[in-house]
């Protein structure tokens, strides 16, 4: 069940995504940023949570996750560090996946050949 959920979850975060895409005039780049705003807002009143009990990886892996993850960070680093965790908790909770990110980004330029297509 949890593999459905997932899936459910997931897929209705890249149809909304689509929809927006096919119905508006927003870019792509816009429709990131109101992702990973929507995870921030909806993690810090605590809103996401429960999103991501019943979704799982399809809540935690799109960028709606990355936001919702920024948020974790700060409020936790703000509860350990004081005022200073708002600078440093959103980079502490998601420097595994931006390494990730940069390291397999590196490692696919090394194994293809990068370059603008003509």
């Amino acid at each position: 069940m949890e593999y459905l959920n997932a899936f459910l979850c997931g897929g209705i975060l890249c149809a909304i995504g689509q929809i927006l895409i096919d119905k508006t005039n927003l870019t792509p780049a816009r429709i990131l940023i109101g992702y990973v705003t929507a995870g921030v807002l909806l993690g810090a009143l605590g809103w996401y949570e429960p999103l991501v009990r019943w979704g799982g990886a399809g809540a935690t892996v799109p960028l709606t996750g990355f936001g919702y993850n920024l948020a974790k960070g700060v409020h936790a680093a703000v509860l350990e560090d004081g005022w200073i965790g708002v600078l440093t908790g959103g980079l502490r909770a998601a420097a595994g996946g931006i390494t990730a990110a940069i390291l397999f980004s590196f490692l696919a330029a090394l194994l293809f050949k990068p370059g603008d297509k003509r």
